[in-house]
């Protein structure tokens, strides 16, 4: 189950689908596509560091859009790649690496109180871990013939639980606010990592003729081959 229906991520991406095509008509790609949300995610990344928290908020959010058209440009332009779909997967991981790095400096730049301010910064690491291991299961399971979009926190939930109520409200009193949506990401998204865990056990033991690999022929094929891992 994902918190936000597959519905909803549906009807955002028919919405984009114009921008797409006219995308494909002026020659812009993928690639270049996904390099431009990395450095908008990086930007947020450095708002929240400078404690410009609606502006991270708005970035953030932003960035979702390219996201959304990369992939669409790839299939309708008929241009996904093996490499492209490495490429997309890596930046969107070092774009969250960037995202809770930025969050972290902002406790540590004065964001919340000192006394909740080691408490803070271990709940960014922890958020972080999370969600490269939330991605790496996925990967690795597809990777094994196991399809792994189980979880209550995938990319697309993480980023809107930052970037909405940042954009909305700030930082809250004393950051609290992002202080709890950092505190919360960090359980969501390890309880993710362990959704996706059991869901794999359970799935290897089922009869049910799944063509399931031990070991890849060439490590992270399988998985590169799909868009992204998330």
């Amino acid at each position: 189950m994902n918190l936000i229906p597959q519905s909803v991520k549906d009807g955002f991406v028919r919405a984009v689908r114009p921008l797409a095509r006219a995308l494909i008509r002026g020659g812009v790609t993928p690639n270049a596509l996904t390099t431009m949300g990395l450095l908008v995610v990086l930007a947020a990344a450095a708002a929240f560091a400078h404690r410009d928290v609606r502006l991270g908020g708005l970035l953030l959010l932003f960035s979702g859009l390219f996201d959304i058209l990369d992939g669409e440009v790839a299939r309708q332009g008929n241009m996904g790649t093996v490499f492209g779909a490495l490429y997309d997967s890596t930046l969107d991981r070092l774009g969250e690496a960037a995202l809770f790095a930025g969050l972290a400096l902002f406790f540590l730049n004065g964001g919340v109180p000192p006394a909740r301010e080691t408490l803070a910064v271990a709940m960014a690491i922890v958020a972080l871990v999370s969600s490269l291991l939330v991605s790496y299961t996925r990967a690795r399971a597809e990777g094994l013939g196991i399809d792994c979009r189980v979880g209550i926190a995938a990319r697309t939930e993480r980023l809107l639980a930052i970037g909405l109520p940042t954009l909305l409200f700030g930082a809250g009193p004393e950051g609290a606010l992002v202080f709890w949506i950092v505190v919360v990401l960090a359980v969501v998204t390890a309880v993710t990592v362990v959704q996706r865990m059991v869901h794999v056990a359970q799935v290897s033991r089922e009869p049910s003729g799944r063509p399931t690999r031990t070991r890849e022929t060439v490590r992270g094929h399988a998985a590169a081959m799909r868009k992204s891992s998330r």
